[in-house]
């Protein structure tokens, strides 16, 4: 039986690409393998976002040029941010890799599959494709043909995002889509079938991540993801229902949902839709027991999700809100379209209404021109907040962007780091004293795998908790009083399974 390896690098998008690569392979009969060295198609899910993570890529890349001299019909392909519409440079780097394919495009690797006899005749067609074709992208748009937000000819947007009828701060106090019906309100109770609900996650894992928008407008100054993932797109909402209940038929007890910007979701759709009623549709479905939702943009988070989350049992009570930076000046220079003072409103409403939400940010540190000062109000910001989680990374400047083409990157390598190191050690002194208070107390986990000798899972604030139990668990819902507690992790005894 032929075999697949999946290596997979970067954001819950990519992660959400190789489960439904993997779905694929399955679909055809493959058996996932063990290890890379012993599989016929290797797959490579890329991530340029940070220059550590492309040097990983690459590191990767290239070390299996051995493995296809060694074994010349074994197939290697990459996907995901490294490749853009340009493969020509890739391909002379890489002459071992058999084929490239930018993020999204299911259809085309599909379509490879078929021609190198792993699957059946026709590749998938895309809900989204027009006049027939094939499901060259799972959200099909010719993102090469999309222009850049700066195609004027000047640095600003087109279109302020505090612009009337814009999605900017206002929007935390908007009424959009209050009134929004259900997608199936006037179609009856069952969405059509998804053409994906076999090709994603296959029961395997009682968690998996579903895409619901594709892409981002936002054009944030560093960042290269509108770049290589395009303009945002919706998936219609009766689609993604239907992939969900799939899977919830399957066993898979969690979903997150997941865009660069999730909060846009349903608003370039020809009919009314909002994350809030997505979430609101999914809460419904049986055998599901938990949703989530990744990731949130503070401009495009709205109070009514905030407000209709409170209502919702199996939304877990996790928003993960990058903030970036705590100083406007930077938050200005990176194009983020709020202010450190609309962020902290943003933070006080989500604990009036969710008060027991976890909270987790990204931070960049070392941005062009950041000064100490200018780091000492993020610092501040983060002490203030208290997050449970907080993911830093410093700058790299990424080719194409509007930092890099705009902005030097003159802030010395050993201050970045030094940063960094200092974020780093507040986090897990904060981390440390939020999950201390759980000792002796118990918390609902759903157990996803086992950890060597233990069994390991979430809570519904995303804590990672390990105990030692018998049975397959895999899951199940599992209460378990917390004995010890670190910055990243908990342990403790299970008294009671569902």
């Amino acid at each position: 039986m032929a075999s697949y390896y999946i290596w997979t690098i970067g954001c819950q998008m990519n992660k959400a690409d190789s489960e439904r690569v993997k779905g694929l392979f399955d679909s055809w009969g493959l058996a996932p393998a063990p290890d890379v060295q012993s599989a016929d198609t290797i797959v490579l899910n890329s991530c340029v976002v940070r220059q550590k993570a492309e040097n990983r890529v690459v590191s990767k890349i290239g070390s299996l040029a051995a493995l296809k001299r060694k074994r010349p019909d074994a197939s290697i392909i990459v996907i995901g941010c490294l490749v853009d519409g340009q493969t020509d440079e890739l391909r002379r780097l890489y002459p071992h890799v058999d084929a490239f394919f930018k993020a999204g495009e299911y259809g085309d690797i599909a379509a490879w599959g078929v021609s190198k006899g792993l699957g059946g005749a026709n590749p998938p067609v895309s809900p989204f494709a027009k006049g027939g074709r094939d499901m060259t992208s799972l959200f099909a748009r010719g993102r090469e043909d999309l222009p850049s937000p700066f195609a004027n000819g000047g640095e600003n947007p087109s279109v302020s995002p505090f612009a009337k009828g814009g999605r900017g701060m206002t929007s935390l106090f908007a009424r959009r889509g209050e009134d929004l019906p259900s997608p199936f309100a006037k179609r009856g109770e069952n969405p059509p079938e998804s053409p994906f609900e076999k090709g994603g996650q296959k029961g395997d894992s009682p968690v998996a991540y579903v895409p619901v928008i594709h892409g981002c407008d936002n054009f944030c100054s560093y960042c290269i993801v509108p770049y290589r993932r395009g303009r945002e797109k919706s998936r219609p909402a009766a689609e993604i229902i239907s992939e969900v209940r799939g899977m919830a038929a399957r066993g898979v007890r969690e979903v997150t949902l997941v865009g660069q910007n999730v909060d846009s979701y349903g608003h370039d759709l020809p009919e009314p839709a909002d994350l809030a009623v997505l979430l609101q549709e999914l809460n419904e479905i049986e055998g599901l027991y938990r949703l989530r939702f990744l990731t949130s943009h503070p401009k495009d988070m709205t109070l009514r999700l905030i407000r209709m989350i409170a209502g919702m049992d199996k939304v877990c009570r996790h928003i993960n809100l990058p903030v970036q930076s705590g100083n406007d000046e930077i938050l200005k220079a990176m194009r983020r379209g709020y202010t450190s003072a609309n962020y902290r409103k943003l933070i006080e409403e989500i604990r009036r209404f969710l008060p027991d939400a976890a909270l987790s940010t990204d931070v960049i540190v070392g941005f062009p021109g950041e000064t100490e000062e200018q780091f000492l109000d993020t610092y501040r910001l983060l002490e203030e907040v208290r997050f449970d989680a907080v993911h830093v990374a410093a700058y790299s400047p990424r080719a194409g962007t509007l930092a890099s083409r705009t902005l030097k990157d003159d802030v010395p390598v050993e201050v970045k780091m030094a940063r960094l190191q200092r974020v780093e050690a507040l986090q897990e002194k904060v981390a440390g004293e939020i999950n201390s208070e759980l000792a002796g107390k118990t918390v609902e986990v759903l157990v996803e795998k086992r950890a060597g000798e233990k069994w390991s899972g979430r809570t519904r604030s995303n804590k990672l908790v390990f105990f030692e139990a018998g049975g397959d668990l895999v899951g199940k819902l599992v209460c378990v009083r917390i004995d010890r507690t670190s910055p990243w992790s908990l342990t403790g005894e299970p008294i009671l399974a569902v």
